[in-house]
């Protein structure tokens, strides 16, 4: 598996399941960090005293902050099971808020390879991280899929190029295996889905003020090139496609490009501003289309957008449907948002 994937090797590891090290613990300035670098100002997440009138014992964390620590347990992940690639390129993120993390959560991330699928000649890539708290409660489920780049389908130079200018301590071109390979799998059942998520009446719109078609006020985001290398210091994702013009022209794009996780970010927050309760949010499903591209001179504008699809009555809940221009450009293929009412 060096000068190409092979998949019917990479399906026989699907299962392959490991635990983070040591655990996670959720800071109150690294919650008001990440707020900021994702643009959401809700008061729950930098003031304590608005987390508490949502019930909450510390600020609440953006429903996307478990990115970071995410992408930082998954780095075995393709450093030593899924190999074969030159580069990964992020395709779809599925966030479940069982509860909201807050400042002073203890968290246990697993790390699973939950699924390997060959789509028009790619493979697409799903790796699941488990977030569980001091309680043995699980928290937060987070579905990452990338599609494996091989080094057919690159600009030659690009690996001597992203050698040149990547941090000391992060590999994204994949390395060789070394020794034989040991599948790992998860020694029992999942911990069980913390509950005060769906039982807590949310501060967001009246459901029955609602209708399906409604539209959410749009707004629009700028991102400069400083947003981005802000947010590649609080995410950890050091990936230069976001920061270095040579790195992203040798990959194929125009220029530099915002981070998938990023403009995710930017999502959740759009709604959140919206409902007026980002602990409302249950699900948060986004399948990127097109990236958004940031020039040096003068940045990016991304207009957010949102219609409510469907309502249910049983549990005065609703899915809306998040969309994403960047340029005139769809950055979202399809985003649905899964959100509890009043």
């Amino acid at each position: 598996m060096t000068a190409a994937a092979d998949t019917s090797t990479l399906e026989s590891r699907v299962g392959h399941y490991y635990q983070m090290k040591d655990t996670y613990l959720v800071g109150r300035e690294k919650v008001r960090e990440f707020a900021r670098a994702v643009q959401d100002y809700h008061p729950a997440h930098w003031n304590v005293a608005a987390a508490a009138d949502l019930g909450y014992s510390d600020v609440v964390a953006p429903l996307t902050f478990t990115s970071g620590p995410a992408m930082a347990c998954n780095q075995r992940m393709f450093e030593s099971v899924v190999v074969g690639y030159d580069m990964y390129l992020q395709t779809e993120e599925v966030f479940e808020q069982h509860r909201p993390i807050v400042a002073g959560d203890e968290l246990t991330i697993d790390v699973e390879l939950s699924s390997v699928r060959r789509v028009a000649g790619r493979d697409l890539i799903t790796v699941t991280n488990t977030f569980t708290d001091a309680a043995g409660e699980r928290v937060h489920t987070l579905h990452t899929t990338v599609v494996g780049v091989t080094g057919d389908e690159v600009d030659p130079d690009i690996r001597q190029a992203v050698q040149g200018v990547m941090m000391h301590d992060v590999n994204l071109l994949g390395v060789e295996e070394s020794g034989v390979y040991e599948k790992t799998v998860r020694p029992g059942d999942p911990s069980p889905i913390a509950q005060n998520g769906t039982t807590r009446t949310p501060t967001s719109p009246s459901f029955d003020e609602l209708k399906v078609g409604d539209e959410l006020p749009v707004h629009h985001t700028r991102l400069s090139r400083g947003d981005l290398v802000n947010y590649a210091g609080v995410a950890g994702d050091a990936n230069p496609l976001h920061w270095d013009e040579n790195i992203a022209k040798l990959a194929g794009q125009p220029d530099v490009i915002a981070h998938g996780m990023l403009t995710m970010g930017l999502g959740a927050s759009f709604a959140s501003s919206w409902s007026g309760d980002p602990a409302a949010v249950t699900r948060y499903a986004v399948r990127l289309s097109q990236p958004a591209v940031v020039p040096a001179d003068g940045g990016c504008d991304i207009e957010y957008s949102g219609r409510i699809k469907s309502l249910d009555p049983a549990t005065r809940a609703g899915v809306v449907i998040v969309g994403a221009k960047a340029a005139g450009r769809k950055i979202f293929g399809l985003a649905t948002l899964n959100v509890r009412f009043r």
